[in-house]
């Protein structure tokens, strides 16, 4: 089990890390997007909205490769998962089968580091 949880984790680490850097560095040729889907990124883009995700990706990408602090990396990454999968969903579906790959890696590792977010979900006291 530990071996499938590793490779999860590096596959899932490695998907963020390059395409949050392909955000910063444009180094793989995307084709443009169109209707909808394209003026949606596009005013995401103007705005600075996707380098602030792609600096996110990137992070989580390398808290996931490292190995250490894999909860926080899965907390970084999972609003996004969430946000990638709602876009292809409404707007461009011919492209949410990545998308749905990363949220079954995605779950996975969290079911595997479930012990990490048990607080979360630990009935609160009362407060008098």
């Amino acid at each position: 089990m530990k071996k499938v949880v590793l490779i999860a984790r590096i596959l899932l680490g490695l998907i963020f890390l390059v395409f949050g850097l392909n955000g910063l560095l444009h180094f793989l040729k995307m084709p443009p997007m169109t209707g909808d889907a394209g003026l949606f990124v596009g005013i995401m883009a103007q705005h600075g909205y996707m380098s602030f995700v792609a600096v996110l990706q990137v992070i989580g990408g390398v808290l996931l490769l490292v190995g250490r602090y894999v909860p926080l990396g899965l907390v970084l990454l999972s609003p996004i998962i969430v946000n990638v999968l709602l876009f292809h969903a409404l707007l461009a579906p011919e492209g949410i089968v990545p998308g749905l790959l990363t949220a079954i890696l995605d779950l996975f590792l969290l079911w595997a580091y479930r012990l990490s977010f048990r607080g979360l979900f630990d009935a609160a006291p009362e407060v008098s």
